[in-house]
């Protein structure tokens, strides 16, 4: 049953004038007129109506969408393929608008100066040229500055010489820069969490302080050894397991020494830090047997004394060298 314009677009919900603009174009043209002069489109005209607002649906412009209904040669595949990469990269531009924005708001502006200075902020962050995304970041304290956006800004540079001006403008923000910084913990991306890492040990307080707690179980050697020195360095237990294995690993393992040993001090019980470093001892290798009795040489208490002293009998030459030397000096060499 052939139906009128009116009809056609009251059931289809494309309007009249839309109509009109696809029998302009040969998209969709009505197969006849009633003697008054209306349109009228057939049940297979009206079908088609449907298949060319589907197709719209999908982002196609009215010429791909008669290609696609027209051309028997047509690859659908390619197009949405197209078509994909066209979302996503309208997704990326509307993400980075909503973040810009975001950024903006965060500065709480009182009048469009103080709006377009942060936009101008913004921009220099994200300049191409190195030279100018240091001199943003140098200066942010002049001009109005979101603390999310410096981080963001750090969190995606390369450039050494930029990365530690951003990180020096980040950290003087305090407190407000520690939420943005731990969005960073769970990313896929080692060298943003490295970055969030090297920030984060520049803050105090407990709010730095608990997030870099969490960052002790990064599956990335240099985050974990970064943060738990610092977190010695507070005065933390928390990271003495960590510690431990850093010296088994023989990463940092010097530096990670002397921190259990301040920790064993502060303490004021030696021998429980020194048991959890024997502790790997029966299944270590001789060169982890060897970094381990050099970080008992500097353990005060009982256990540590008695370890190195067992290991001066080790199987490997080395092992018992280094723990026989560290036995003889130990004496001489008191902790305060």
């Amino acid at each position: 049953m052939d139906v009128r314009i009116s009809e056609v677009a009251r059931r289809s919900g494309v309007s009249a004038r839309m109509l009109r603009h696809y029998d302009e174009l040969g998209l969709v043209s009505p197969g006849a007129r009633t003697s008054a002069g209306y349109r009228v489109y057939t049940p297979a005209e009206v079908t088609r109506i449907f298949h060319v607002e589907s197709l719209r649906s999908l982002g196609l412009s009215l010429r791909e969408v008669g290609q696609a209904l027209d051309d028997p040669a047509f690859a659908p595949a390619a197009l949405v393929a197209e078509l994909k990469h066209r979302s996503a990269e309208r997704i990326r531009s509307e993400e980075a608008l909503l973040a810009r924005l975001e950024h903006i708001d965060a500065t709480a502006p009182d009048n469009w100066e103080e709006v377009l200075d942060a936009v101008a902020l913004l921009a220099a962050l994200s300049s191409p040229t190195a030279g100018q995304r240091q001199r943003a970041a140098l200066t942010y304290e002049q001009r109005s500055a979101s603390p999310t956006a410096l981080v963001d800004s750090l969190l995606c540079e390369s450039d050494v010489n930029v990365a530690g001006a951003l990180r020096w403008a980040v950290t003087r923000t305090g407190d407000a820069a520690v939420a943005p910084l731990s969005a960073a913990v769970g990313s896929a991306d080692v060298e943003r969490r490295r970055r969030a890492a090297f920030a984060l040990v520049d803050i105090p307080g407990e709010g730095a302080t608990a997030v870099l707690i969490e960052m002790l179980t990064d599956g990335d050697s240099q985050v974990r050894a970064l943060v738990a020195l610092e977190l010695a360095d507070r005065g933390r237990d928390e990271p003495v397991e960590v510690l431990v294995n850093l010296v088994v690993e023989g990463v940092r393992d010097v530096d990670a020494a002397d921190a259990l040993a301040s920790l064993a001090d502060r303490a004021g019980d030696p021998d429980a830090i020194a048991r959890r470093l024997t502790a790997p001892l029966a299944s270590a290798s001789p060169g982890q047997r060897c970094r381990i009795a050099q970080a008992l040489g500097d353990l005060r208490g009982g256990h540590a004394r008695a370890a190195l002293e067992a290991l001066t009998a080790d199987d490997d030459e080395m092992v018992a060298r280094t723990a026989t030397y560290l036995t003889t000096i130990r004496p001489a060499r008191p902790r305060p």
